[in-house]
């Protein structure tokens, strides 16, 4: 079977308009996110080799090797999204017609939220340490290509935002209130200090291209 994330740009639009129940939120935020890291990896491949950056060539290929991860892990997380949310899309349909029937509803509902939890989660992590490689490339990229860092952070500003969305969501629904707040103040401080990361390398470029 053909994994979402392989569907060219046009089908991957067209699954993600129709009414089918994955891709959704979770695997548009991972793509996004995907993408942002890319634009930051085209930054250090423009950068490389360039004498006037010489200073930096270490840690512009330390970037790299980091970025080629992350790209590849919130890639596959498109994927992990669909899988993880499926079992829960099943457990709504549970019965309810006995007390019996009741319980095992609420406790399958119970572990397919915290499944259905983990991937958004860690796009959100996967998502912040993208951001922290942009904060380094915004002062040691190629300048020409400075805008790129900005559309990269942006991108990853959406795709952290939504992500915690994707957890807000689950973790709502949880009756382990210990286990959902202990996920949503990880996702909160990440996107927290993400988003502020996100807009000061933002406005450092905005200054950079005068």
């Amino acid at each position: 079977m053909e994994k979402i994330a392989q569907k060219s740009c046009v089908d991957f639009i067209e699954v993600l308009a129709s009414k089918a129940a994955v891709p959704g939120g979770g695997g548009a935020a991972a793509l996004a996110g995907a993408i942002g890291m890319a634009l930051g990896s085209m930054v250090c491949n423009l950068t490389t080799g360039k004498k006037k950056y010489a200073q930096y060539e270490e840690t512009i290929q330390e970037i790299l090797a980091k970025a080629a991860k992350l790209e590849e892990e919130l890639l596959s997380m498109i994927d992990k999204d669909a899988e993880g949310f499926y079992p829960l899309s099943k457990a709504y349909g549970l019965p309810t017609s006995t007390e019996e029937e009741k319980q095992y509803k609420a406790e399958t509902m119970e572990k397919c939220l915290k499944v259905a939890c983990e991937v958004p989660m860690n796009i959100v992590r996967l998502c912040f340490d993208s951001i922290k490689l942009h904060e380094e490339l915004v002062d040691k990229g190629s300048k020409l290509a400075i805008s790129d860092v900005g559309c990269g952070v942006q991108c990853l500003r959406a795709a952290i935002l939504s992500g915690q969305l994707n957890v807000i969501i689950n973790v709502n629904s949880m009756k382990d209130r210990e286990y959902a707040e202990k996920i949503e103040k990880e996702c909160n401080q990440l996107v927290q200090d993400g988003v502020k990361t996100c807009d000061e390398v933002y406005q450092k470029v905005l200054v950079a291209l005068g």
